[in-house]
C-alpha cells in the first residue's frame, strides 16, 4: 500500500534535498586529483571537496544495453566534475539519460595522516526510481569520512531477464544489471577511493528502503565479499530478511515477464534479433508505466508491472534469498546497523479490516486483539501499522537476530523522531517511510527548511554521528553520546531515535511482532 501522502512526502523530501546546499559556499577553489582514468577536477566549499558526475562505468548504451558494467575509457587532460551526472531512466522529470553510470565524491579538505573511512550511499525508491542529486554528502564528509554515492539502472532497464540476453552471455550474471552497476561502483571504489584520502579497507555501505535492500543483497553475495567492512540498512526492503514479504523473482519468473513485455510490443522470440529489436528501442519506451508507484502497487496486489522483475534470483550474483542465507549464516561476516521507522511504509493491500487480518491466516483474531483492541482503529491506520510491521519492521528484528546469532556485532533501532514544526499537525503521528534520512545525513532543513530548530539539529547531530563512528570503528557508540547497547535477541529491548533523543527500553511492538515471527515460522 503506497498512501498518497507517503507519495506526496517522499516526492517533498526528494525536491527539499535537491535544493539544499551541502555545505555554506565560502568561495570555491578547485581541487585536482588523478585516479586511473584520468584527471578530475573537484569543487571545494567550506570544508568539504566535492567531485561529481564521474563514470565509473562505460556508458550502458547501444549493444551494451543489458549488459554488465564495462571498464571505463581514460580520459586525457582534467575532466570537470562540477556538476551531477544525469539520472538513470525512470519517469521522474528530471535530467535523465542511459548513460548515467556516474558517482559523486565528497571528502574533506584537510588531508589526515591516515586514510579516512569510506561511506557508500545506495539509494532507495522501488529499484524503479532515485538519484544521487538528492542525497548530499557533505555534511557526513565534514565528520571526517569520504561519502560515495552512485546511480545504478532501474526498472526494465536495471533487471531485465530475457532469455536472449542468457543466449548472448551465458558465463556471465544475467538480469541484475542494477546491482552488477552498484557492484562496479564498489569496485572503483577499492581502486580509486585512496586519492580522496579513503581507506579501502574501511568502507560502510548503506542505503534505504531498496538501498537498504541492496545493502542486505550486497551482504549475501559472493561477488560483493570482500569490497565492504560494515552496512547500515535503513528500513530495507526489495528484498527483505523474510522470503515471502517481498519476494526475489525466479530467474524463469524473469524471463516470462520479459518475454511478454517485449510480446507486448511485437518482440517475439528469444534470439538474436529480438535482442536487436529490444536494443533499438528508445529508452522513454522501456520506463512506459513502470514509475515508483505503479511497482510498489503491483507487489501491492500481486500483479507486478510486466517486464519489471525486481531482483533475480540469477544463480550469479543471487544464489538464494536473504533470509536463506542468514539460517545459514553465508552472509558477510561483517558489523551491522539495522532498523526501521515506527510509522514505515508496508507493501500489500486490504478493502476492509477483515481482509487485513486475514494476512494472518489462523492468527487472525489473535491479530485484531493486537492491533486493534477497542474496533476504533481507522482502516488506513491499521493498513500502515500492519503492512509495515510484515514487509520492514519484524524482517529488520529478523535481520537482527539472526546476525546476533552468529555474533556479528549488531545494532537494531526503530526512528520515530518528528520535526518539531511538524509535531502539532495530527496527520503526523510519526517518522515516515525515507524521513530518517534528513537526520542519519545531517540535513535537517531538508524537509522543514527554515522551521528547523535547534532540537532538529541536535537529533542530526546524534543520528549522523553514531552512523560515521560506526564507518570509522564498526560500532556506533563513542564521545558523550548516550550508549546504544548490541542487539540481544533474548533481550526485550529497542533504541528509539525519539523526540526527546536516544531511549532504549521494552519493545512496546514486540507483540505484533512476535506474532508476525510466528506467522513467517509456520509458513516454513
Amino acid at each position: 500500500m503506497l498512501a498518497d501522502h507517503s507519495r506526496k512526502f517522499l516526492f517533498f523530501l526528494a525536491v527539499a534535498i535537491c535544493q539544499m546546499p551541502f555545505a555554506p559556499q565560502l568561495g570555491a577553489v578547485d581541487e585536482t586529483v588523478k585516479i586511473d582514468s584520468g584527471m578530475l577536477k573537484g569543487e571545494r566549499s567550506g570544508t568539504v571537496v566535492t567531485f561529481r558526475g564521474i563514470p565509473y562505468a562505460a556508458p550502458p548504451v547501444g549493444d551494451l544495453r543489458w549488459r554488465n558494467p564495462g571498464p571505463v575509457k581514460k580520459w586525457s587532460g582534467v575532466k570537470d566534475t562540477r556538476n551531477f551526472g544525469p539520472s538513470c531512466m525512470q519517469t521522474d522529470d528530471l535530467l535523465k539519460s542511459e548513460d548515467c553510470l556516474t558517482l559523486n565524491v565528497w571528502t574533506p579538505a584537510k588531508r589526515f595522516k591516515r586514510p579516512l573511512p569510506v561511506m557508500v550511499w545506495i539509494y532507495g525508491g522501488a529499484l524503479a526510481h532515485g538519484n544521487t542529486a538528492q542525497y548530499p554528502g557533505g555534511q557526513l564528509a565534514a565528520q571526517s569520512v569520504v561519502f560515495v554515492s552512485m546511480n545504478y539502472r532501474m526498472g526494465r532497464l536495471g533487471y531485465f531477464a530475457h532469455p536472449s540476453l542468457i543466449k548472448e552471455s551465458p558465463d556471465e550474471p544475467v538480469g541484475n544489471y542494477g546491482y552488477m552497476d552498484q557492484l562496479a561502483a564498489l569496485i572503483w571504489v577499492q581502486q580509486n577511493i585512496k586519492a580522496f584520502g579513503g581507506d579501502p579497507t574501511k568502507v560502510t555501505i548503506f542505503g534505504e528502503s531498496a538501498g537498504g535492500g541492496s545493502v542486505m543483497a550486497h551482504m549475501i553475495s559472493p561477488l560483493s565479499r570482500g569490497l565492504f567492512g560494515g552496512a547500515i540498512l535503513q528500513s530495507p526492503s526489495v528484498p527483505s530478511a523474510r522470503a515471502e514479504s517481498t519476494p526475489l523473482s525466479t530467474l524463469e519468473e524473469a524471463k516470462k515477464t520479459a518475454l511478454d513485455y517485449a510480446a507486448s510490443l511485437g518482440i517475439n522470440g528469444s534470439d538474436a534479433d529480438s535482442l536487436k529489436s529490444l536494443r533499438e528501442l528508445p529508452a522513454e519506451k522501456l520506463i512506459e508505466g513502470a514509475s515508483a508507484a505503479e511497482v510498489v502497487a503491483g507487489m501491492s496486489t500481486g500483479k507486478p508491472v510486466i517486464g519489471v522483475s525486481g531482483p533475480i534470483l540469477d544463480g550469479r550474483f543471487l544464489l538464494e534469498s536473504p533470509e536463506a542465507a542468514f539460517a545459514a549464516g553465508r552472509q558477510a561476516p561483517v558489523p551491522v546497523i539495522v532498523g526501521a521507522n515506527n510509522r514505515d511504509l508496508g507493501i500489500g493491500q486490504a478493502a476492509t479490516k477483515d481482509d487485513l487480518f486475514q494476512l494472518f491466516g489462523n492468527h487472525a483474531a489473535e491479530a485484531r486483539t493486537l492491533y486493534d483492541p477497542t474496533g476504533l482503529e481507522t482502516l488506513d491506520d491499521l493498513a500502515q501499522q500492519v503492512l509495515a510491521d510484515k514487509t520492514v519492521i519484524e524482517p529488520s528484528r529478523h535481520l537482527a537476530d539472526e546476525m546476533a546469532r552468529v555474533g556479528q556485532p549488531t545494532w537494531w533501532y526503530r526512528f520515530s523522531y518528528v520535526a518539531e514544526a511538524l509535531r502539532n499537525d495530527p496527520k503526523w503521528k510519526g517518522t515516515l517511510r525515507g524521513l530518517e534520512i534528513p537526520y542519519t545525513l545531517d540535513i535537517p532543513s531538508a524537509l522543514v527548511k527554515d522551521k528547523v530548530t535547534p532540537a532538529d539539529w541536535a537529533m542530526a547531530a546524534l543520528a549522523s554521528a553514531y552512523w560515521v563512528q560506526f564507518a570509522t570503528s564498526g560500532d556506533p557508540n563513542g564521545g558523550s553520546r548516550p550508549k546504544w547497547s548490541p542487539h540481544d535477541p533474548a533481550v526485550d529491548k529497542v533504541t528509539d531515535f525519539a523526540d526527546h533523543g536516544l531511549t532504549e527500553g521494552p519493545d512496546p511492538l514486540k507483540p505484533r511482532l512476535d506474532l508476525w515471527q510466528r506467522y513467517w515460522q509456520e509458513k516454513k
